[in-house]
């Protein structure tokens, strides 16, 4: 299983209706969902999950376009990979219209 969820630290809350893509190593585009109001995606939809090379692709710019802000970065796109797909993988992002970092979360 696959989530994540977004952090403004800008403004020091989550980040709403941002749109996410799950990628593929291929590219294949695997699932995509908005984040909810506590700025979480909780299930991407997989009809298959197993080890492999994975990346996730936020809309932030449309994200910061809608606060009224520039930003520097117009998407951001973090590729990760799973060893055992029994396990449960969240990956956090923390986002500033000028900066972003991620950890693998819990």
């Amino acid at each position: 299983m696959i989530s994540t969820h977004i952090l403004d630290t800008h403004l020091g809350k989550p980040a709403a209706q941002v749109a996410i893509k799950l990628f593929s190593e291929a590219g294949t585009l695997l699932g995509e969902a908005l984040t909810n109001t506590d700025g979480r995606v909780t299930d991407f939809g997989l009809t298959e999950f197993k080890a492999g090379a994975y990346s996730l692709e936020f809309a932030t710019s449309a994200y910061f376009q809608g606060l009224g802000l520039d930003t520097f970065f117009p998407k951001a796109v973090i590729h990760f990979y799973v060893k055992d797909a029994s396990q449960h993988f969240h990956i956090p992002l923390l986002i500033s219209p000028f900066a972003y970092s991620t950890y693998r979360g819990s």
